[in-house]
């Protein structure tokens, strides 16, 4: 099972979002704080909708009590400093994609401690970074293709009509 991690969200409407997206995509999340809400607040459970009840969550005190409980995690840090694309990596079907807060992303003395495990996402010009929540998305998706969508349904059904 491919794992989420989000280091310190601020977001509860962001948290809310890769939550919903963890659930769909079989991924585990990992909330890593001091957390910028609380995990009852309206606002993450709204963009959750009524996937958060099924979502397998994890929440940790800090990064120490994360490394502690993870420690033979293969770990992949997105950052919009890393040297080379998530796509050039290939994703163990059981690693830990790792995201900063909103405001600042992943701390700089973490990067260069893991700067082998460290991918970005391609971007044009002067843009800083996406959207946290269309991240995680990007790259958990990614992974999920490099593992043939284990699991997953891959075909549509209409509701009302039927393909020909």
């Amino acid at each position: 099972m491919l794992n989420v991690v989000l280091l310190e969200p601020e977001m509860p409407a962001n948290t809310g979002n890769i939550g919903r997206t963890c659930v769909a995509a079989g991924a585990r999340l990992h909330l890593i704080g001091p957390l910028g809400f609380l995990l009852n607040e309206k606002m993450l459970r709204r963009a959750g909708l009524d996937y958060w009840d099924q979502l397998d969550v994890t929440v940790y005190d800090d990064y120490q009590d994360f490394a502690a409980r993870n420690r033979e995690a293969k770990i992949y840090m997105a950052t919009t400093k890393a040297q080379r694309s998530y796509c050039e990596v290939s994703y163990e079907p059981d690693c830990y994609l790792m995201f900063g807060k909103e405001s600042a992303g992943l701390p700089e003395e973490l990067l260069v401690e893991h700067e082998p495990d460290c991918v970005r996402i391609p971007m044009i010009g002067d843009s800083r970074s996406l959207n946290l929540s269309n991240a995680v998305a990007i790259v958990l998706y990614e992974a999920l293709r490099q593992n043939d969508f284990a699991q997953m349904n891959c075909t549509g059904q209409l509701h009302r009509l039927q393909w020909k």
